[in-house]
C-alpha cells in the first residue's frame, strides 16, 4: 500500500507542469526570488575571460603550471582562464591550440579573447600564446622568472615573432 501511494505522488510530481510552478510562484512572493535567480544566471561571456585575465596580473609564470597556487605557463593560463570563466575547454598546449580546428584569425580582424600565437627561440615552431584584450595589446604569462603582464603587439619583438590567432569563442 504504501509503495503504491509513493509511486502515485512520484508521478503526480512528475506531471507538474512550469506553467503550474509559475502559478504557485506568483501566489507565494517569498518563492519569487528563487524563479527570478535562475532566469537572471547571467551567460558566460568572453568579457569574464578578460576580467579574470587582469585580476590574475602579477602571478607568476611556472612552467606546466595551470593553476592561481602554482602559477601559470603561457598556455595553462588561457585553458584556466576560458574553463574557469566560459566553460570552455581548449587544448592543454599551445602547439595543440594552435593545430585546433577553431577558427584561425587574420591579425586585422582581432577581437578581445582571441588567443595569439608567437613563434620564438630560434626553432621556427609556435611555442608561445596570449590573450588578445584588444587595442593592440594582449595578456600572458611570459617566461621563467616574469609575471603574467600585459604587452603590446606592436613592440618590437612580439610583432616579429607574431603567427596567428585562434577564436575559441563565440563573437557577439
Amino acid at each position: 500500500m504504501l509503495k503504491s501511494f509513493l509511486s502515485l505522488l512520484i508521478v503526480s510530481l512528475l506531471l507538474i507542469t512550469p506553467s503550474s510552478w509559475a502559478n504557485v510562484i506568483q501566489r507565494h512572493s517569498s518563492l519569487a526570488p528563487f524563479n527570478t535567480s535562475l532566469q537572471t544566471v547571467p551567460k558566460p561571456s568572453i568579457d569574464n575571460v578578460i576580467d579574470r585575465a587582469h585580476a590574475l596580473l602579477g602571478t607568476p609564470y611556472r612552467w606546466g603550471g595551470t593553476s592561481v597556487e602554482q602559477g601559470f605557463d603561457c598556455s595553462g593560463f588561457l585553458v584556466y582562464l576560458f574553463k574557469t570563466e566560459a566553460n570552455i575547454l581548449i587544448p592543454r598546449t599551445t602547439a595543440a591550440m594552435h593545430r585546433s580546428t577553431a577558427a584561425t584569425i587574420k591579425r586585422d580582424a582581432l577581437k578581445p579573447g582571441d588567443a595569439v600565437f608567437f613563434k620564438g627561440n630560434g626553432r621556427g615552431r609556435i611555442n608561445h600564446v596570449g590573450l588578445y584584450i584588444g587595442e593592440g595589446k594582449f595578456i600572458h604569462s611570459p617566461r621563467t622568472g616574469k609575471n603574467i603582464r600585459i604587452d603590446s603587439l606592436a613592440n618590437s619583438y612580439w610583432k616579429k615573432h607574431y603567427t596567428t590567432a585562434k577564436r575559441f569563442h563565440a563573437v557577439r
